[in-house]
């Protein structure tokens, strides 16, 4: 989720509102969660997500997991140790640390208005400096509250506070994405993860002046073909790509990439998924995800496309089917394009019943998403269980960040259902979605779903593995099939190797080296033979 805010007259290739990449920088994914015990009756494994075998370390990392049960610093530095795959829904905006945000406006001389939102400079009556922060304790609190989710009231919902934060920074991100990223990649690797999927939003001024000046269509093909007409659509990718380029120079700046002393993030891969607007008129929807598709078959940097914005927002329910259909057009025309979207981020009491019944569905069947974010409204599907069955059969993953469901939505434990996605089999990888919103990390969430649904080491493991395997990497995963049932079996070239060890064989090296998917998957078997062998 993010909302989005609207962009200033600065220079485009700066433009952090509507750009995005950062440049392909090394390895990366794993592998999907088997069915695990949960809080309350253990779910019933799926039947083609049988147990697999657990090796004598695991066994012996697994005991000292439950042996570090009733001490929460040792349990909260487990979790921080713990090899964590990669983050495949985060919001570039969202992730950044609140801190560093009010730096960046600080930086930009921006000032902060009586609704502790970030403007332009000069600061007249009823604004102050953000700079003013840096020395006044009680400023930068009231300024952290109100750009995150900093002491919000428990027991009251965060869905308008959460939202609004977006609009209230976005002036202090405008010209600064590398910088972001390079915040946001640093804690990325300090959380011991090894991949990185942020959604930003491309060349957004320039997607819109060209759907505005095509207007709609409601034969999508025919829209499709005005924005294609004399390159409209392509000089709108050429400007994203050129803002991409521009990012991963600032990127490097900031992260000292180029020096003897290079931040954590520079050897992290990252890449891109454009952002779409969902609120937007059908236009703009249509056009943002061309543009995205477009550039995801272009650059690849970019890998994909998901729709943004609250999906309980007016615009975005009366027009969510018709979004579908757009999407479903548009993959067709972009066949090399991957697609994950928003789905099922609603709860009851939020939109009326029957907006539950059909959103994960659509997503799915209609606009054939290969990742769903959230899925949180899972049960009120209609004929959910079928659902559930056919996204196992596709394997299409569920990106769940447990922190912004509980603050948005308010579910958490036993409403959530993490558990009814193990046991039909569904794979599911953990994400933190905004974590400088929800003051969260990574390690946080894994923790938290260790606690509240009793998973074990081994299921932990399983769950860094899927979040890379559901990742879209290049080339073709260490595993057999790609998938849980497979049962982490590897793949020919590599099968008398021991995962992750530090020679491969010549065959598995050469596999290895053609298939960065496999090679991340590879090193992050390395970190966890590391972490077993300290955790004996």
């Amino acid at each position: 989720m993010i909302s989005t805010f609207r962009t200033a007259r600065r220079p485009k290739s700066l433009r952090t509102a509507g750009f995005g990449a950062l440049a392909v920088l090394t390895l990366l994914p794993a592998i999907p969660a088997a069915a695990a015990p949960a809080s309350g009756p253990a779910p019933r494994p799926a039947a083609h997500a049988l147990p697999r075998p657990v090796t004598p370390a695991e066994a012996r990392t697994s005991a000292r997991l439950a042996s570090l049960q009733g001490r929460p610093a040792r349990l909260k530095a487990f979790f921080k140790a713990l090899p964590k795959g990669g983050d495949l829904h985060n919001h570039l905006s969202g992730a950044v640390t609140t801190e560093y945000l009010i730096k960046l406006a600080a930086d930009d001389g921006l000032c902060i208005d009586a609704t502790t939102t970030a403007v332009a400079p000069p600061c007249g009556p009823g604004t102050r400096p953000a700079a003013d922060a840096a020395h006044d304790a009680a400023f930068r609190q009231r300024i952290v509250r109100a750009w995150s989710m900093q002491d919000f009231p428990a027991g009251q919902s965060g869905h308008d506070h959460f939202f609004d934060t977006f609009g209230k920074f976005s002036m202090a991100t405008w010209y600064t994405r590398g910088k972001m990223l390079a915040n946001v990649a640093n804690t990325v690797a300090e959380q011991n993860q090894f991949y990185l999927e942020t959604l930003v939003t491309p060349a957004s001024d320039s997607s819109k002046a060209l759907a505005d000046k095509v207007g709609y269509d409601a034969d999508l093909a025919a829209l499709h073909r005005k924005l294609v007409a004399g390159g409209g659509l392509d000089r709108v990718v050429d400007e994203a790509v050129k803002e991409a380029d521009d990012t991963d120079v600032q990127f490097r700046a900031a992260a000292h990439c180029d020096t003897a002393r290079p931040d954590p993030g520079c050897g992290l891969p990252v890449r891109w998924i454009s952002q779409v607007s969902r609120g937007s008129s059908p236009v703009r929807v249509f056009t943002q995800m061309a543009v995205g598709m477009r550039l995801a078959e272009r650059d690849p940097r970019f890998v994909a496309t998901n729709l943004v914005q609250p999906e309980d927002g007016a615009t975005a329910l009366a027009d969510y089917s018709l979004q579908m259909r757009m999407l479903k057009y548009l993959r067709g025309q972009y066949p090399g394009a991957h697609l994950t979207l928003h789905a099922g981020e609603l709860a009851p009491g939020l939109v009326k019943p029957e907006d539950l019944t059909f959103h994960i569905r659509e997503a799915v069947l209609v606009a054939g998403a290969e990742r769903i974010g959230h899925g949180v409204d899972l049960v009120h599907e209609n004929d959910w269980r079928q659902l559930a069955r056919t996204m196992a059969r596709r394997n299409v993953a569920v990106e769940v960040p447990f922190s912004s469901n509980k603050q948005i939505l308010g579910i958490a434990g036993a409403d959530h259902p993490f558990n009814a996605y193990r046991h039909y089999g569904v794979p599911i990888v953990l994400a933190t979605d905004d974590p400088g919103v929800s003051r969260i990390d990574i390690s946080h969430e894994y923790q938290y779903a260790a606690k509240t649904y009793d998973l074990g080491y081994v299921e932990l493991k399983d769950l860094a593995r899927a979040s890379l395997e559901y990742a879209f990497r290049n080339g073709r995963s260490l595993w057999d099939t790609g998938s849980a049932p497979s049962r982490y079996r590897p793949v020919a070239a590599c099968r008398g190797d021991r995962p992750g060890a530090e020679r491969p064989s010549a065959r598995c090296a050469r596999f290895l080296a053609a298939n960065p998917k496999a090679a991340t998957e590879w090193r992050q078997e390395t970190a966890f033979a590391a972490f077993e062998h300290a955790n004996r």
